[in-house]
């Protein structure tokens, strides 16, 4: 490998999961866009997926989409709201889809009859997808998913000690973040397991050049030196991070520690300006902010035990809400248990709003269509995302007589199926990458309120699900209270509909939540802000 011209930041992580390291790249990716530099993203995951569209969201959090079409992990949402660009399939790499790869190419014969092995043949194969990657950009920053010593990440931490020994060390620089556990007892900050972090990633070759010691509560100076002492990384080179208030305070605060100026040295950039950041100081002043008046958002929720899995969704929430200088109260509304209540109205009259996410399969169904049949007949402020928009017409649909309309997804052999998936989908409905992903067009009625609200007819939104509403059903919306206000031209699907002489009932095929950004919310959440504050 000939010494490349991108420079190339690794980010890995020990002690514990958790820590940070998506916010940790995406926030280093903040500040060498700031400085003018062409920035990329890519996160490395050990797993043994091919994509992330079949994990677990409960452990995950939610399947972020990509422009292109890859479901990808949720990181990749932080990628795109920190750096304010769009991530592509090269920005996901998981080691289902490395060791796939490397199976294909011995069933093809190219390693010419070589044993195959993790050394040299799977590490190989994961620095040309990270080379391929970068092609083009100044700076391509590499997160590695996992914590130092698991054994899924092994092939991985080996892959890029090689890759900085072919690239060269003065083009390749590694940032490890660490965990500082406080000690109430003794009332201090504790460097003992970042210093053993730090030890076993020496350990596997590689030496850190960062890093990045997070914590519950603020360290001091004394932290950083004693953890300077034995990890052998300057001082000036660990940048102490506590929790903060919000996400969008990280670039502010390694801004600060002076963390960005060590990269550009270490990598012998030389940056063409002083950083741009007045813009994302001006957002953590609006997130940081108190305001005099307050929203209450409902979630109709069926994953409950981590709030990752609309991660997405609730980042788009408070940025609208930051923008109209709101505070925003998200409440969990648990689907199932709606599902089985008697007093909705109880439930559900506190909100000024609700939002019914996206989702698979029936758990929680029934609560979410008793939600979208509440928001219809008490003009409460809606706003449905893909899943949302099925229990959205499905509810239209039984408020008007027909009580077993359903999608198929959940009853097969419903009478009126007025969700069905279409003719090119049947057979697929339980496999993985067969969905309709990415971006799409979608042309809106100019009468519309979602075509007032985008300020234009013509969208591009990202998609990611498999059924839609029943073309035979269409023509019934209106007597149901409904209008289809957005079509794809080139397959007359709906993406969008609204609810008829309603505040603001609108259900989008598509995730407007992927293409929010903090810095400017997308104007369906800020359409729903808006009703909830006028509400």
């Amino acid at each position: 490998m000939a010494r490349s011209h991108t420079k190339y930041i690794f980010v890995t992580g020990g002690v514990l999961s958790g820590l940070g390291k998506g916010i940790t790249a995406a926030s280093i990716g903040n500040l060498l866009r700031a400085r003018g530099l062409n920035v990329n993203l890519q996160k490395c995951d050990p797993y043994l997926n091919v994509d992330a569209g079949l994990l677990n969201p409960r452990e995950h959090g939610e399947v972020f989409v990509t422009k292109d079409g890859a479901e990808t992990d949720l990181d990749l949402g932080h990628y795109e709201r920190f750096t304010d660009q769009e991530m592509t399939k090269d920005s996901s790499l998981m080691a289902g889809r490395v060791y796939a790869g490397v199976i294909q190419d011995e069933r093809d014969g190219r390693y010419n009859g070589d044993d195959v092995q993790i050394i040299p043949h799977l590490t190989g194969a994961i620095q040309s997808y990270i080379t391929s990657a970068s092609k083009g950009y100044d700076i391509h920053i590499v997160e590695i998913g996992g914590t130092v010593g698991d054994y899924e990440s092994l092939s991985f931490i080996e892959a890029i000690r090689e890759f900085g020994i072919k690239v060269g060390r003065e083009n390749c620089l590694y940032v490890h973040v660490v965990y500082l556990p406080y000690l109430s007892a003794s009332d201090e900050i504790k460097t003992k397991p970042a210093q053993n972090s730090v030890r076993e990633l020496r350990g596997l070759g590689i030496t850190p050049d960062l890093l990045v010691a997070r914590s519950e509560k603020p360290a001091n100076g004394n932290a950083a030196r004693k953890l300077s002492l034995f990890s052998g990384v300057a001082v000036e080179a660990i940048a102490l991070l506590p929790n903060a208030k919000t996400i969008y305070e990280v670039p502010l605060t390694l801004e600060d520690s002076g963390i960005a100026r060590v990269i550009t040295e270490k990598l012998n950039i030389s940056a063409s300006k002083k950083p741009e950041l007045d813009n994302w100081r001006k957002l953590v002043a609006r997130a940081t902010m108190k305001y005099d008046q307050k929203v209450t958002i409902g979630v109709i929720a069926k994953y409950l035990d981590n709030t990752d899995t609309y991660m997405s969704v609730f980042e788009a929430l408070k940025a609208a809400a930051w923008f109209n200088k709101s505070d925003i109260k998200i409440v969990w509304i648990d689907a199932e248990k709606l599902g089985e209540s008697t007093n909705v109205h109880g439930v559900l009259k506190n909100c000024d709003a609700i939002v019914v996410p996206g989702g698979f399969g029936s758990r929680g169904v029934e609560g979410k269509i008793k939600a979208a049949e509440y928001a219809l007949t008490h003009k409460l402020p809606y706003l449905g995302l893909c899943y949302g928009l099925h229990m959205a017409v499905i509810a239209a649909a039984r408020l008007n007589g027909l009580n077993k309309a359903n999608t198929t997804e959940v009853d097969k052999n419903t009478p009126y199926p007025v969700i069905d998936t279409m003719k090119d989908q049947k057979g697929k409905e339980n496999t993985g990458g067969t969905m309709r992903l990415g971006n799409y067009d979608c042309r809106l009625s100019s009468s519309s309120l979602s075509a007032k609200l985008y300020g234009q007819i013509s969208i591009v939104e990202r998609h990611r699900h498999r059924f839609e509403c029943n073309p035979k059903y269409i023509s019934s919306y209106e007597s149901w209270g409904l209008k289809a206000v957005g079509r794809n031209p080139q397959t007359k699907l709906v993406e969008v509909i609204e609810g008829v002489d309603h505040p603001f009932f609108v259900a989008t095929q598509f995730h407007p939540e992927f293409k929010s950004k903090p810095t400017a919310p997308h104007p369906l959440f800020n359409g729903l802000i808006k009703a909830a504050l006028q509400k």
